[in-house]
């Protein structure tokens, strides 16, 4: 299924909110300390959504998330609620932020340490992850690019560094709303699945962990997705529009 064609306002309005996007997650890398709650952090970055001319997209009726951002700590993976959780040092957490700029929207998210640097099987786990997201974007060459392309170039990055692949969360298609077609599966053939066209702007989103693929949603606030094994997972991404000859990132930290 193909995206709607989108007008050229529509697509510079999509640069500048992952511009705003962007800066305002670097920015949250730089807010982020030991000792903060995750609450404290939601409600410093919904008043900073605002405070940049955007609209946070989690908290409209679109999604009636619980809160601005999702920020999944440890062995949580996505759609983690902010919660009074004081964050520790050493704490591995995730940040995945939508935001609705000039009505059009842009997705990211970014996996850091708290107060502190990766290092051993942690930094591994970010790095990995993070690179098999740039392997994704690179694998685009422009119209006729396909999913699966996508999807390979993550995977062979992720099972090269031995990580457990979250084979049922997806990328998407993103712009006139948080979810549109086509998905973005973080594995896959080369050569199968959706032909991207010039102008499709999507979310590629990779996954990963220490441990198994196997994931668990029973978190009794009916949002949080966890690793099933309890393993540290990471979780890296970036909006692109596809361009003539390959992918513009549109939201670079």
């Amino acid at each position: 299924m193909s995206q709607p064609k989108k007008t050229a306002q529509q697509i510079e309005a999509m640069r500048e909110g992952g511009k705003v996007l962007g800066q305002l997650l670097a920015d949250i890398r730089e807010y982020v300390q030991p000792g903060m709650t995750e609450r404290e952090i939601d409600q410093w970055v919904g008043k900073e959504i605002i405070a940049r001319g955007a609209i946070a997209t989690y908290k409209t009726d679109e999604v009636n998330f619980p809160g601005n951002i999702c920020i999944s700590v440890n062995d949580q993976i996505v759609h983690s609620v902010p919660s009074d959780y004081v964050l520790e040092k050493g704490d591995v957490v995730s940040f995945d932020l939508v935001i609705e700029y000039k009505k059009m929207k842009t997705d990211a998210a970014f996996t850091m340490i708290v107060g502190d640097m990766p290092k051993g099987a942690t930094k591994h786990l970010l790095t990995t992850t993070e690179r098999s997201l740039y392997a994704g974007i690179e694998a685009i060459k422009g119209a006729g690019t396909r999913t699966g392309d996508i999807g390979a170039a993550v995977e062979k990055v992720l099972a090269a560094g031995k990580l457990g692949i979250m084979r049922e969360l997806v990328g998407h298609g993103v712009g006139l709303e948080m979810h549109m077609p086509p998905e973005v599966p973080n594995y896959g053939r080369p050569n199968t699945g959706v032909a991207l066209e010039v102008g499709d702007t999507i979310a590629i989103e990779p996954m990963a962990s220490l441990g198994s693929e196997r994931i668990t949603s029973d978190d009794p606030d009916g949002w949080t997705i966890s690793t099933r094994d309890g393993s540290l997972a990471a979780h890296f991404e970036h909006t692109v529009l596809i361009t003539e000859t390959g992918a513009e990132i549109l939201t670079k930290l």
